[in-house]
């Protein structure tokens, strides 16, 4: 089985951070997310994976590499712009050859153990006429998403791209899992309203030609992190889980108090400052008369003095000097931001790489 991911969209929800880098590489606890879906693919078996890239593929594959930092080989696959997720099987054709393959949103964290999932979809597809398994999961607004209809056995029998009066409450994760059957789906249909080959029009080609499409539906957690609200949601979830580890080259002084879970990188400094977990520092931070409070990240590079952060991401480079406190904020690389008339103050931030703001 080979693994496509999708990674070609432009991020506009997340601007003005996507204005200068690819919405797949915005981290979380420090981990590109685009990372998170190579390793779930890497952990099930799959040693293939395939990537689709648009306008920021040159930065995708320059972060990315050649695969080989996780014993993979990775092939790149241009999209020349944004024409829908069948498109993107239509593109990498001569990639997945006539292997199975599950399919990936380059953008989508979730809560999934995959390798179960693509042992099971081998052994079924081997034993019956499957041809399409998809991840649904209940939602609370299923009119924003991809919706399926499932019959008493368990099949789909229906797939409607955000309907505007949803049939059911199971939307369509981002995740597929297919056999070759799928190539004849996409070359078969037309492009929706939008101007894109859907890939629930493919999935609803093969239901309408007999093919077996069944579903398997998400216990944990699932967020589309194109926005800065649900990415720091993401970032706590995945906070919540870190192992602590305090790299022995870090110099920690006796002023400085750490409670609960804590990362912290090569060569940082943390001088007269209290750190309560769970959170994730860097390599080669600066933290000096501050408070990083839960559910933080702080990339490599940053200082912080004077300030409070609590429930925020912070690029690489930053700098926070004297800014009150920092909350439910998403600050782009090399960013400064200072001068808070005081420390009561709470800013919240969404900020583009290089930004400079003074809050006095």
């Amino acid at each position: 089985m080979k693994g496509l991911i999708l990674s070609g969209g432009k991020g506009v929800r997340l601007r003005p951070l996507t204005d200068t880098r690819a919405k797949q590489l915005v981290p979380i606890a420090n981990k590109p997310i685009l990372f998170y879906c190579i390793e779930q693919l890497v952990a099930a078996g799959i040693t293939e994976i395939g990537i689709i890239i648009g306008e920021t593929g040159d930065e995708v594959k320059a972060v990315v590499g050649d695969g080989s930092k996780w014993g993979v080989d990775i092939s790149w696959i241009p999209q020349e712009a944004p024409l829908g997720l069948a498109h993107c099987v239509l593109v990498a054709r001569e990639f997945l050859g006539n292997d199975d393959f599950v399919m990936f949103l380059g953008d989508n964290m979730l809560e999934l153990e995959l390798a179960s999932l693509v042992h099971q979809f081998i052994n079924d597809r081997n034993n019956d006429s499957l041809s399409c398994r998809v991840l649904l999961k209940e939602v609370e607004n299923p009119s924003f998403f991809g919706v399926g209809v499932i019959n008493d056995e368990g099949r789909v029998i229906k797939l409607i791209e955000k309907p505007e009066e949803p049939p059911s409450n199971l939307a369509l994760v981002g995740v597929y899992f297919f056999t070759q059957a799928i190539h004849e789906a996409v070359l078969a249909i037309s492009p929706s309203k939008r101007g894109e080959l859907e890939i629930t029009d493919a999935i609803q080609w093969l239901i309408d030609n007999g093919c077996v499409v069944d579903h398997h539906i998400l216990d944990g957690w699932w967020i589309d992190t194109g926005k800065k609200d649900p990415l720091l949601e993401c970032n706590r979830l995945v906070l919540s889980a870190v192992v602590g580890d305090i790299a022995p080259s870090a110099v920690i002084d006796d002023g400085t108090d750490i409670s609960g879970v804590v990362q912290i990188g090569e060569g940082s400094v943390i001088s007269n400052s209290i750190i309560e977990g769970p959170v994730v520092i860097g390599k080669g931070v600066m933290v000096s008369d501050s408070q990083i409070r839960p559910f933080t990240s702080i990339g490599d590079g940053v200082q912080v003095f004077g300030s409070i952060l609590k429930d925020s991401v912070l690029l690489e480079g930053c700098v926070i000097d004297k800014a009150g406190l920092i909350n439910a904020s998403l600050v782009g690389s090399n960013s400064k931001v200072s001068g808070s008339t005081g420390s009561a103050d709470s800013n919240t931030l969404l900020l583009g790489d290089n930004s400079i703001v003074d809050l006095s």
